[in-house]
Formats: C-alpha cells, sequence, structure tokens
C-alpha cells in the first residue's frame, strides 16, 4: 500500500485514511490506486467486518482531483484517451472506488474531517453513514472547471438531497457548510472537529460488532429499491431475507434475545 493511503485494521474495523495533508488528500495517480486497492483489499477479506473511510491533517478530506498533476496530464494527452489521462481516470479509479464503497458488503462509515470537493464529496457521498466535522464542508466543484459530475455524484446526490437541490449543487457549486449539510440530509451527524476521531470509530466499531450479512443484505436492498418497482422490491426483500434468516448471526440473535442476553455477531 502507497504511502499516500493508510490501511490499518483492528477488530473487524479497517480504517483507510488518505494521507496527503499538504496537498489537502488531494487525488493523484498514486492516490486514486491505492485507495482503490484498500477498498478492494476490505471488500474481499471476510476480517473485515466495517470500514472508516477519512483523510489526514485538520484541513481536508479530499479536495478531489491533484490540479497540479491534472495540468501536466492535458498537456500530454488533449484528447483524454490515453492510458494515464486524466480523463481515463474516471474508468480506471473513480469508478471502481465508489462501486468499491457502494457495494461493499459491509458499512462504510466517511469522518468528513475538513473540506470534501469533487471527487472527495462523491467518496463521502457513496458511504453508508456520514459523521463530519463542525468545520467540515462540501463543494460539488466540478462546473467550476468545465467538468461534469464523476465519483457517482450524479446518482448519489440526488438521492441524499432530490433532484432539484442537486440540480442547484451542481450548476451553481459552492461552499456547504456543516450545519447546511445537516440540514440538507448530506450528513448524518455534526460534531466538534477534535471529537471526529473518537465519535467516528466509536460508530464503525459497533457496525464492525454487529450483524455483517444482514448489512450487506440492507445495503442491496436500498440499491435494488432505488431502481426497481415495489413489486420488484418486495420480491428483492423476501429473497434477502431468507438469506439473512438462514445466518449463523440470526440464530444468535434469536438465541439472546430468549435468554435475555446481548448477541455477540460472528459476521457470518
Amino acid at each position: 500500500m502507497a504511502d499516500t493511503v493508510l490501511y490499518d485494521l483492528a477488530e473487524g474495523l479497517a480504517t483507510i485514511t488518505l494521507n496527503r495533508p499538504d496537498a489537502m488528500n488531494a487525488l493523484n495517480i498514486d492516490t486514486k490506486v491505492a485507495l482503490r486497492d484498500a477498498l478492494l483489499q476490505a471488500a474481499e477479506d471476510p476480517a473485515v467486518r466495517a470500514v472508516l473511510l477519512t483523510g489526514s491533517g485538520q484541513r481536508a478530506f479530499c479536495v478531489g482531483q491533484d490540479l497540479k498533476e491534472h495540468i501536466g496530464l492535458l498537456a500530454a494527452d488533449r484528447d483524454g484517451s490515453g492510458e494515464g489521462s486524466t480523463m481515463s481516470t474516471v474508468t480506471l479509479h473513480y469508478n471502481p472506488i465508489v462501486t468499491a464503497i457502494a457495494g461493499m458488503p459491509k458499512p462504510v462509515v466517511a469522518a468528513v474531517n475538513g473540506v470534501a470537493a469533487g471527487a472527495g464529496a462523491g467518496f463521502a457521498f457513496a458511504a453508508d453513514y456520514r459523521i463530519i466535522a463542525d468545520t467540515a464542508s462540501f463543494n460539488t466543484s466540478f462546473a467550476g472547471v468545465a467538468l461534469t459530475a464523476d465519483s457517482g455524484v450524479s446518482w448519489t446526490l440526488q438521492r441524499l438531497i432530490g433532484y432539484g437541490r442537486a440540480a442547484d449543487l451542481l450548476l451553481f457549486p459552492r461552499g456547504i457548510d456543516a450545519q447546511e449539510a445537516l440540514d440538507l440530509g448530506i450528513a448524518h451527524r455534526v460534531v466538534p472537529a477534535d471529537e471526529l476521531a473518537a465519535e467516528a470509530a466509536a460508530v464503525a466499531r459497533r457496525l464492525a460488532e454487529g450483524p455483517t450479512a444482514a448489512y450487506a443484505a440492507l445495503k442491496e436492498s436500498l440499491a435494488f429499491a432505488a431502481g426497481h418497482t415495489l413489486t420488484e422490491s418486495l420480491a428483492m426483500e423476501d429473497e434477502l431475507q431468507r438469506r439473512a434468516g438462514a445466518s449463523e448471526d440470526h440464530a444468535i440473535a434469536v438465541n439472546a434475545f430468549v435468554n435475555k442476553e446481548k448477541p455477540r455477531f460472528t459476521g457470518r
């Protein structure tokens, strides 16, 4: 793993940290590759039961594309078709990263410690739960540099806040402070900046101790229902509930309830 992304696994919780604080955790190629690979590693590792995604430093979660690198790539490949071009990064990096976050068969918590802009905002939007510092902010930023949305923002943002508000923030990008993010429904919780790391870790650890397979089914059912009819969604719920009902964790939960004990889930 490149040192631009840190990966730590402890007691079922994989903490993935973007680690370019001097560059506000901007996404150069090395960072994008390392983040993609870290997320895929977490998704595939049965020892991982929840993921905490954050940024290092106090200024930024992630400000999106590294524009200094971007300038060089544009000069080298004006049509954006080359393997190393800035446009190919959507296919090679951003799409796999967002797919890994949203499709992760375990919960993903984003601890937004500062500015989340462009693709950085997209990564946070793709997470299942967002805890943000009271000093944090969001900015879609794409139109400001004459680009369209990527990193899943066209899909995630309107599902978080509705089409009209999403269109407003994409057409007229601006900073969205922590209180507005909470009011809009982008953030689930706002905490003092100096408490963010502890609060986010506590939430993520609670999820890591929970029924992982049931969480995966919940994520799958929500994603499916977003694009299907009620009848189709009911059928999917039936299928997923049968699977959950056959899990080891369901048996553990039922036995614990009968015996008035706290369940100790295995994630299976």
